[in-house]
């Protein structure tokens, strides 16, 4: 008979109910609102590294696209055969298939990323110097030989529209030729014509048939932009002792009469012409380009070409400086948006913690009853790590999904973006969500305790740990601040000068906390005096907040910080585009001809002034080039500036608007002697106002000076270093009236919106005048999707700034609400109205926001000067670089929009916030509130 088992050695059976299904179910609004919060801050952690490679993708991709294509191409060049083989075996090595095998097998041996679009590829034989047309009959404007460029590239059929005549065919020894439409009219061409250059080797000219007139389709593609010779003549200027004029031109040879071209004087070269393609290419193959085209201009792969097309093969290109110049872009804006991510990064970080905090708060008297009945620290910790997990995990899974759907290339498609760092990015925000929950109730409750003291902020006593954390932040945001100051954020790799901003909101809001009591008890003492207790209830409660109440403050404080920097950010490059394209115009339009010296058509200044939307006009006669003595030495260096004659009543008027070199109209007084008839009179004497170079070198005696507005004499009356006329160049402001010969050269307009009404009416009066808008120029300061996109991430962080500064109040009210419920339900025993009660929650509320707001605002406008020395926003806000553009530095200053707007912000929400808890609250039943022995 077999013994029955014993129930002691059976296994434990399994809890019917698990511990995270079993609070997820009771919790699931608390459960939901994590799972909300941790899908948003994974979403905006997974799309930041993903909208980033984004942008710098595109911004990589557009500048080679829009490059000019003869900067951007590939030439690939060799010597011909020489002309001590035989012509048979020239003509054999200029063959149309020889070409073209050694054009494909060169293009396979470019280095990767390296491609080039093979519907753009162009070959073939070109003089390097040009050639003279010796036929009497060729145009000569001063007696000058046209110069021709003789050229055979491949493809010509499929590149032109043959308008008269045939293509053309012809050998070695009986070479053709088409030209163009504008070359054939400027040159007196026509089919049949016979144009004879001179021959290398013998006396006796090399005659050139031309078979047919061509139209280039397509002139702007880069088959014609690269050489825009071969489709439009120039009628070039020859400098001497006098300019002299001559015609330069293109004969477009057939293939099979290149080997003609080697009998020229013209120095002959074998071509391959390779375009570049960039929809393959990622901002992370930038580096690799550089390199490649190192190699291809000079290096191995260099090498590997010259076994193709001979041993003088050189490639040519400008596509690296264009790829140096998108680098050095990148590399001044990326650590820019590095201060905005770090600060956004902060916020978030603090926010998450408050959520565990809550959580922690919510469930404390639950943890202390399990932690006093025997349950280790380790078990709850995992079992609270297991319910976080439950919601985090799936919460950023779906954020990392809805990242790589949402946030994608500048082709539609993936665009190549690396998965990797957006899912190390959300993993980072799960992890912390996981973590803050357990790891806080662990700390907590590592001892068991039956009651929880007072925890406030009047009586908290900061410990010796803390002030060394304290002091630890302190030093490193110290040597932040000074490394950014000294070095700027110059270096994309230190993100602890990125991390500045973030570290002296830190640090204020520490310094804060420690400061937070004694506001309260100043506040306390004469609010005991008012009438009702309201007041002073408010008080004791925000004073009685509990320390953990400080997280609230840091979120606050870094939030409001990182809008004010980033409102800064924004609105200094604002700023310096304003200012540049100020500069460039020196007015909201400018009006001047396309070359210097055009005089403006009469009747253009009233024209102008009856456009719709123009308030004021200042006319100007600009004389560029003007002589200065030297009074003090006659062996000084030469020196010539620009005389501006101006009307000092509009002048001065624009000059105080745009704030260059403002002045009062009294200094240039018209002397009441000018106009020819007083041109004989070259001792009068005009005021002027000089630039600081031009008035030392004049000093403070009247000089002569001799321009072809007059001859007179100059005394310099007042100095400005800049003036709306001109943009960084010297000048001489005069009275325009006073001048000799008086011809008005450019207006600048203030006030017009409307360019098209404006061009309209300088258009009726003159086909030769340039109309300059400044919101034109202003536009075409922004010229590189870096720019935008690291705008739209400053944008982007204000925003999640803003939203985390929300959660952060709400989380912050939510924390405390069981408590405040209970207490309005007693005081409400005691009398309390509703209104009183909803005054009381809301000034409970306001202090910690007040002060937060008080706090950002002030840490903002402190941070700002402190780190602008280290931050230059010059490429952040101008598509160039430092000396091409008018401003040379883009300084950061402080936006007080970006302090004020957020801080009141702060303050109102928190409010609405305590008014509504306390509505909610008055709506609600007492009775659990009021229940014996209830401890909620």
């Amino acid at each position: 008979m077999s013994r029955s088992r014993s129930p002691r050695s059976e296994k434990p059976a399994r809890a019917v109910a698990p511990w995270v299904r079993t609070r997820l179910r009771t919790a699931p609004w608390a459960a939901a609102s994590l799972a909300a919060l941790v899908l948003a801050t994974a979403y905006l952690a997974a799309a930041l590294p993903r909208a980033v490679d984004a942008y710098e993708t595109e911004g990589l991709r557009h500048d080679i696209r829009t490059a000019a294509p003869r900067n951007s191409v590939l030439e690939l060049t060799a010597e011909p055969p020489g002309l001590e083989l035989p012509l048979s075996v020239r003509e054999a090595g200029l063959a149309p298939a020889v070409l073209r095998k050694q054009r494909d097998e060169a293009r396979a041996l470019l280095p990767e990323p390296l491609r080039t679009d093979p519907e753009q590829t162009v070959h073939g034989l070109r003089t390097v110097k040009r050639v003279d047309g010796l036929d009497p009959w060729l145009p000569r404007p001063d007696g000058i030989s046209p110069e021709l460029v003789l050229s055979s590239p491949s493809g010509l059929t499929e590149h032109t529209v043959l308008r008269e005549g045939r293509l053309p065919a012809g050998t070695a020894r009986a070479p053709e030729a088409v030209v163009t439409v504008r070359t054939a009219e400027a040159l007196h061409l026509k089919p049949g014509s016979v144009v004879h250059v001179p021959g290398r080797v013998s006396a006796e000219p090399i005659a050139l048939t031309v078979t047919g007139i061509v139209e280039p389709r397509g002139p702007e593609s880069p088959y014609w932009a690269v050489e825009p010779l071969l489709r439009t003549p120039v009628l070039a200027p020859l400098v001497g002792d006098e300019i002299k004029y001559y015609w330069q031109g293109a004969l477009l040879l057939s293939p099979t009469s290149a080997p003609a071209v080697l009998s020229t004087t013209g120095e002959p070269e074998v071509f391959f012409r390779y375009l570049p393609t960039a929809g393959h290419l990622t901002g992370r193959d930038a580096d690799r380009l550089g390199a490649a085209l190192d190699s291809a201009a000079g290096g191995p792969d260099l090498v590997r070409m010259r076994q193709v097309v001979g041993p003088t093969g050189a490639l040519t290109t400008e596509l690296d400086s264009i790829v140096d110049s998108y680098r050095s872009m990148r590399e001044a804006i990326t650590p820019v948006v590095a201060v905005a991510v770090f600060g956004i990064g902060a916020v978030a970080a603090v926010v998450l913690a408050m959520t565990g905090g809550l959580f922690v708060a919510r469930r404390d008297s639950e943890l202390a009853l399990i932690r006093s009945r025997g349950a280790s620290l380790t078990g709850i910790g995992l079992r609270l790590l297991g319910e976080t997990s439950a919601v985090a995990v799936p919460a950023a899974a779906l954020a990392l999904g809805l990242a790589v759907v949402t946030v994608r290339g500048p082709d539609g498609g993936s665009g190549g973006i690396p998965l990797l760092p957006s899912v190390l990015a959300a993993s980072a925000v799960a992890l912390v969500a996981m973590l803050v929950l357990p790891l806080r109730a662990v700390v907590v409750h590592r001892r068991p305790r039956l009651h929880g003291g007072r925890d406030d902020l009047l009586t908290a006593r900061p410990s010796r740990r803390r002030t060394v954390v304290e002091l630890t932040v302190l030093v490193l945001a110290v040597g932040a601040v000074a490394s950014l100051r000294l070095r700027g954020t110059g270096d994309s790799g230190d993100h602890l000068v990125s991390a500045a901003p973030v570290l002296v909101g830190l640090i204020a809001a520490m310094l804060l906390v420690r400061i937070y009591p004694l506001p309260l008890r100043w506040a306390a003492r004469p609010a005991r005096r008012l009438r009702g207790a309201v007041g002073p209830l408010a008080l004791a409660r925000a004073g009685r907040t509990s320390s953990a109440g400080t997280l609230p403050l840091l979120a606050l404080v870094l939030a409001l910080t990182t809008a004010a920097f980033g409102g800064s950010v924004l609105a200094g490059v604002a700023d310096a585009r304003d200012r540049a394209a100020l500069l460039a115009t020196g007015a909201d339009a400018r009006i001047d001809g396309t070359v210097e010296w055009t005089p403006l058509p009469a009747g253009l200044t009233e024209a102008v002034r009856g456009t719709a939307g123009v308030r004021d006009v200042a006319p100007l006669q600009i004389e560029y080039g003007v002589s200065l003595p030297s009074p003090h030495s006659t062996s000084a260096q030469p020196m010539s500036t620009a005389l501006v004659g101006v009307e000092p009543d509009s002048y001065t008027r624009l000059a105080k608007r745009t704030g260059f070199g403002p002045f009062p109209a009294a200094l240039l007084a018209s002397t009441g002697k000018g106009g020819k008839e007083v041109a004989a009179d070259t001792e009068r004497v005009l005021p002027a106002i000089a630039s600081p170079s031009v008035a030392e070198r004049l000093g403070g005696e009247p000089q002569e000076v001799v321009t072809a507005a007059g001859v007179f004499r100059v005394k310099v009356v007042a100095v400005r270093s800049n003036t709306p006329a001109l943009s960084g160049a010297d000048f001489l402001l005069v009275n325009g009236a006073d001048l000799t010969h008086r011809t008005n050269t450019a207006l600048l307009v203030t006030g017009p919106e409307d360019g098209a009404a404006l061009r309209a009416a300088v258009k009726a009066k003159s086909d030769d005048l340039l109309v300059s808008l400044r919101t034109e120029e202003r536009a075409g300061y922004v010229d590189s999707p870096l720019q935008s996109g690291a705008e739209r991430m400053y944008l982007g962080s204000i925003g999640a700034g803003a939203g985390f500064a929300v959660v952060a109040v709400l989380l912050s009210l939510m924390q405390s609400a069981p408590e405040r419920t209970t207490l309005l339900a007693r005081l409400r025993t005691m009398g309390l109205t509703r209104a009183q009660g909803r005054r009381l929650l809301g000034l409970e509320a306001l202090p910690q926001a007040v002060l937060a707001a008080i706090g950002g605002t002030l840490v903002g406008w402190a941070t700002v000067p402190l780190l602008a020395p280290g931050i230059d926003l010059f490429r952040l806000a101008l598509a160039t670089t430092p000396g091409f553009a008018p401003l040379d530095s883009a300084p950061l200053r402080a936006d007080p929009w970006s302090l004020v707007v957020p801080a009141i912000a702060v303050v109102l929400i928190t409010a609405v916030a305590a008014a509504g808890q306390a509505w909610w609250a008055g709506r609600r039943g007492s009775i659990k509130e009021l229940r014996a022995g209830d401890a909620r």
